[in-house]
């Protein structure tokens, strides 16, 4: 059975971790992984500007340098980035040494390419060991999330997967969402029909 809200005791067990924030804030805070992406964050960015809401980007350093003017957009627009690593890592694949590098890489790119300093960091499949939390936890805030829409899944029902998120959304709410081409289908018929649905509920949205 897929889960759509990560339990809470599964929160409580992986420490390190930013799941949500403030339950007593009617605040939701929408994620975008794997980003920049022509097609795909340039809709979501109309989107959210069609809504007057706020998110968070965490960015692919090589997306980044191939579609820096994508990410410019991001940032003018006023949205949250956040680093996701240069290459889209496997922790548990990769060397610690070479996982670090790696995020500073991505940190690079998105400073000298966009002009901002991420504090926030999100591993790619949300899994590190608790020596990758330990080292990165030095620099960033690592954030993962509560609620997750498996947009990236080609087998998915969107709409089954839009009534489970709206379901299951409270404050201090993280959600996740992709901006990437494997995620584009579902993110059309999710996205917009979600963004209403916090509109109506009287949520607001932020940058972490």
């Amino acid at each position: 059975m897929r889960l759509y809200k990560v339990p809470g005791l599964v929160q409580k067990l992986m420490k390190g971790y930013t799941w949500h924030r403030d339950r007593k804030v009617s605040t939701v805070y929408l994620t975008f992984d794997d980003g920049p992406v022509p097609g795909v964050s340039d809709f979501v960015l109309r989107q959210l500007d069609d809504y007057k809401m706020k998110a968070n980007f965490f960015m692919v350093g090589d997306n980044v340098q191939k579609h820096t003017s994508l990410a410019l957009e991001v940032a003018r627009a006023g949205h949250g980035i956040g680093n996701h690593t240069f290459h889209h890592l496997k922790a548990p694949k990769t060397s610690l040494g070479l996982y670090l590098d790696d995020v500073e890489k991505c940190q690079q790119v998105i400073e000298d390419k966009v002009g901002v300093k991420p504090k926030f960091f999100r591993p790619p499949y949300g899994r590190m060991g608790s020596n990758y939390v330990r080292c990165l936890s030095q620099e960033y805030e690592i954030v993962l999330w509560d609620l997750i829409s498996w947009d990236f899944k080609q087998e998915l029902q969107p709409l089954k997967a839009l009534n489970k998120i709206k379901k299951h959304t409270e404050n201090g709410s993280i959600v996740l969402f992709h901006d990437q081409q494997k995620s584009k289908a579902n993110l059309q018929k999710i996205l917009p029909a979600y963004l209403e649905f916090l509109a109506r509920k009287g949520f607001k949205t932020a940058v972490l």
